[in-house]
């Protein structure tokens, strides 16, 4: 009955969709400014491989619940609709609740709030068998701040902000904060004093499907582009925890993940401590015996027919479109971006290669602003924390897509990987290494043309 009520709602919102108008760009641009800019799926699919997006949205946005208990939304309806499993160890209870609209999260303001969509890191000096960051002994890679009942969160971490202004060479003065990261309530023994740590908001999950869909010949080529315009881009390669071998890696602030459904298996592991077919084992080190002995209402967890549902919602997540395009200052902004060599790094314009695992997505152009490559940002960006062929400093260009609607949706202008940019002009301001001579560049323009630059961001 449920399956039917599915069908029967997918070919309405089908025929829902082909009466709007069509105003994107591209394919897979969504014309749209409102709160639910960001989960707009693309919709020329077929009814099963809608519904099938339909469950995944649902799987993003419910919430885990603790085994034995019920899941009441399930109602003997099959693992497909099961959502027991949460922990024993996690840091929230659904995906949406660290990418809030599918949008961008926030660190915590000051050091009482709790780090509501951001997470931290953790690693020794040192490489796994992978190649990988070595995992510390007791926290993991990753400090989970939430137990289930019978089982001690791990910790807090607070943050606070030391504030320094900057002249700029007209006069204007910019306020910057560096954050300051303390971990306290630790249950489980001290951190040693050579730990390594990374703060980390959740980014934005659409497009990820188009970032997929880019070749690896593609990412190589845009590094050897890079070179001819003075910036050292290069790739990332990881262990594909699904293929069983070193590939280049795409997603993650510093590209240390291969392909979307290892990241989306990751992130229930790491965030919410739910098991899948790629990480079986609960997120329990063996000092921890109230975690070890937790109840599991089944392994793995999260089923494949899950995560194929959840894969596929994020790989059809349409991007918003660019709006103000007919705005003389947003067309000079753009201007000004590539001549002052932002854009040697934040690639305007890709196109996708061949994917057969979803051939809609085959050869198709877009424009994320990004080379998927890592950069050196400098002392003043850098986690101090290798993130396998990643240094300290190295992180991937983020996407510019939809940061002029970051305000709107997510109702902050928080960026970076930590958040420590209020608003788009902070965080060109703390770019350095080899983003340095664009910065300067920046920084050295009339206030006028700076305002175009960050109107251009607006409008991404």
């Amino acid at each position: 009955m449920m399956m039917r009520g599915l069908n029967i709602f997918s070919g309405l919102f089908l025929c829902w969709m082909a009466m709007q108008p069509v105003q994107a760009k591209s394919a897979f641009e969504a014309a749209d400014v409102g709160r639910e800019a960001f989960t707009r799926i693309y919709s020329p699919i077929n009814e099963e491989q809608l519904t099938q997006a339909w469950h995944g949205r649902r799987l993003f946005r419910h919430s885990w619940v603790i085994p034995p208990a019920t899941d009441i939304e399930n109602e003997g309806r099959g693992p497909l609709f099961s959502q027991v499993g949460l922990g024993p160890l996690y840091n929230q209870l659904a995906c949406v609740s660290c990418h809030p609209k599918n949008g961008r999260g926030r660190p915590p303001e000051t050091p009482v709030q709790a780090m509501r969509s951001m997470l931290v890191r953790l690693s020794l000096p040192g490489q796994n068998e992978q190649g990988g960051p070595l995992a510390h002994p007791v926290y993991g890679d990753q400090l989970s701040e939430q137990g289930i009942p019978g089982v001690p969160g791990e910790g807090r971490v607070q943050v606070e902000y030391k504030e320094h202004v900057v002249t700029l060479p007209d006069g204007e003065k910019v306020s910057l904060r560096m954050p300051i990261y303390r971990f306290v309530e630790l249950q489980y023994g001290p951190l040693e004093p050579e730990i390594l740590f990374s703060p980390r908001i959740a980014p934005p999950v659409f497009g990820l499907g188009l970032l997929e869909a880019v070749s690896g010949r593609t990412i190589l080529d845009l590094a050897e582009q890079g070179k001819k315009q003075g910036v050292s881009g290069r790739p990332n390669y990881v262990w594909d925890a699904e293929r069983q071998r070193r590939v280049i890696g795409r997603f993650g602030l510093k590209a240390n993940v291969a392909t979307l459904r290892p990241q989306i298996a990751g992130a229930f592991i790491g965030d919410m401590g739910v098991t899948s077919s790629l990480y079986r084992k609960e997120n329990c080190s063996p000092a921890q015996t109230a975690c070890q002995k937790a109840p599991s209402d089944r392994q793995p967890e999260l089923a494949d027919e899950q995560l194929d549902a959840i894969l596929l919602y994020l790989r059809l997540l349409q991007v918003p479109a660019r709006r103000d395009t007919d705005d003389s200052r947003v067309g000079q902004g753009e201007r000004i971006f590539a001549r002052i060599g932002c854009s040697a790094c934040h690639t305007p314009t890709l196109t996708t290669g061949e994917f057969p695992e979803l051939p809609l997505l085959s050869r198709q152009t877009f424009h994320p602003y990004t080379d998927l490559l890592l950069h050196d940002m400098g002392e003043d960006l850098t986690d101090g924390r290798p993130d396998f062929e990643a240094a300290g400093p190295e992180w991937r260009t983020p996407p510019l897509w939809g940061i002029g609607l970051i305000e709107r949706i997510n109702e902050h202008q928080t960026f970076l990987h930590d958040g420590r940019a209020r608003n788009l002009t902070e965080a060109v301001l703390w770019h350095g290494g080899e983003a340095l001579a664009a910065r300067q560049r920046f920084e050295n323009l009339p206030v006028a043309e700076r305002q175009s630059v960050i109107r251009f961001l607006a409008s991404l």
